[in-house]
C-alpha cells in the first residue's frame, strides 16, 4: 500500500507540475506579444513597396542597359545622317573669320596688384572664349605679356599654352605692328570711332585700376604718336555710370559690330544691366516730356494767379463803393449837432 499511495502522490505532483508549466507558458504569451507593436497601414504600404523594389531590381537594371543600347543607337544613326556636313562641328564653316586686328595692351602689369591681375586674366579668359565661339572671329593678340599675369596663367591656367587662334607675344605691339595701322582704344580720346576699317589693329589697354590712373592709355598713344579714339558710346547709349567699360566688355562690343554693323545693339547686348544704360532717342523723349510737364504746371500756375487777379479786379470797385458809404456815414456822424 505504501508504494501504491506514493506512486499516486509521484503521479499527481506530476500532472500539477505540468498544470503549473501551461499556466505559465499562457501567461508567458501575451507578454511576448506585448512586446510586438502593431503595424499601421502607412508602414504596412511602405513595407510592401520596399519589397516590390527588391523584386524590381533586376528589371531595372535590364531597362537600363535597354536604354544605353537605345541612345547608342540613336547616336550612331545621328552621325550617319550627319555625315552630310550638317553635323555640329561643322556649322563652323560658316564662320567668316574678319582681318580685323584686335589687340589687348598688357604692358601695364606693374600698375595693378594681384588682385585686379587676376580679374583682368578672367576678362582676357572671357574675350577668348566670346571670340572663339563669334561668327567673325577677329585676329586676336595679346601683347606685353608677362610679369605677374603670365606668373598668374601658369599657376591657375595652364591650359592657355594650348589656346587657338590667338597670338601671345612677349613684345610690346609697337614692335609687332605698323604704326599706321595702329588705333588705340581710349574713353579719354577726343575722336569718336563711327566705323570699324577691318584692315587696322585696334589696341584696348590691359588694365584693371579702379580709375587710379585715369587717362594713362590716351597719354601712352600720344606718347607713340599713334591713332586714338573712344567707342561711339555718348552718341547711342546715356548710361548712370562713368563711360569707362571692362577689356571683354569692348573686346566682346566689337565682335557684335562685327556681326550686326550696328552699334547700338551691339551696345545693349553687351553692357552690364548695372551701368543703366538706356538709348539716346529715348533719354531725350523723356527729357522733353519732363520740361513739357514743367511747363503745364508753370502754366496752370500762371492761369490760377491771372484769375485771382481777376478777381480781386473785380471786387475792388464794391469795396471802394463800402468803403466810401461807410467814410460818408462817420462824416455825417461827427458833423451833427450834439
Amino acid at each position: 500500500m505504501s508504494s501504491e499511495t506514493s506512486s499516486a502522490f509521484i503521479e499527481t505532483s506530476n500532472v500539477e507540475r505540468k498544470q503549473d508549466l501551461t499556466e505559465d507558458q499562457e501567461k508567458e504569451k501575451p507578454r511576448l506579444d506585448e512586446g510586438i507593436e502593431p503595424v499601421s497601414k502607412r508602414q504596412m504600404k511602405k513595407l510592401i513597396k520596399q519589397k516590390q523594389w527588391e523584386e524590381q531590381r533586376e528589371l531595372r537594371k535590364q531597362k537600363r542597359k535597354e536604354k544605353r543600347k537605345r541612345k547608342k543607337l540613336e547616336r550612331q544613326c545621328q552621325l550617319e545622317s550627319n555625315s552630310d556636313g550638317n553635323d555640329r562641328k561643322r556649322v563652323r564653316r560658316h564662320v567668316v573669320h574678319s582681318t580685323l586686328r584686335l589687340i589687348i595692351d598688357c604692358s601695364f602689369d606693374d600698375l595693378m596688384v594681384l588682385k585686379d591681375i587676376k580679374k583682368l586674366h578672367k576678362q582676357i579668359q572671357r574675350c577668348y572664349a566670346e571670340n572663339r565661339r563669334a561668327l567673325h572671329p577677329v585676329q586676336f593678340y595679346l601683347t606685353s605679356h608677362g610679369g605677374q599675369l603670365k606668373k598668374n596663367m601658369d599657376e591657375n591656367d595652364k591650359g592657355w599654352v594650348n589656346w587657338k587662334d590667338i597670338h601671345i607675344k612677349p613684345e610690346h605691339y609697337s614692335e609687332l605692328m605698323k604704326k599706321e595701322d595702329l588705333i588705340y582704344l581710349t574713353s579719354d580720346s577726343p575722336n569718336i570711332l563711327k566705323e570699324l576699317d577691318e584692315s587696322k589693329a585696334y589696341v584696348i589697354g590691359g588694365l584693371v585700376d579702379h580709375n587710379h590712373h585715369k587717362g594713362i592709355t590716351y597719354k601712352q598713344a600720344s606718347d607713340f604718336g599713334i591713332h586714338h579714339a573712344q567707342l561711339p558710346l555718348g552718341s547711342f547709349v546715356k548710361m548712370n555710370s562713368r563711360k569707362v567699360l571692362a577689356v571683354n566688355h569692348v573686346f566682346e562690343i566689337i565682335l557684335g559690330y562685327l556681326e550686326t554693323r550696328n552699334w547700338q545693339e551691339a551696345f545693349f547686348t553687351i553692357l552690364p544691366q548695372r551701368k543703366g544704360a538706356i538709348p539716346t532717342d529715348k533719354a531725350c523723349e523723356s527729357s522733353s516730356q519732363d520740361k513739357q510737364c514743367a511747363m503745364v504746371e508753370d502754366g496752370s500756375d500762371s492761369d490760377s494767379s491771372e484769375e485771382e487777379y481777376s478777381k480781386n479786379e473785380t471786387e475792388s470797385p464794391h469795396k471802394d463803393e463800402q468803403q466810401d458809404k461807410e467814410n460818408s456815414t462817420e462824416s455825417t456822424m461827427q458833423s451833427a449837432p450834439h
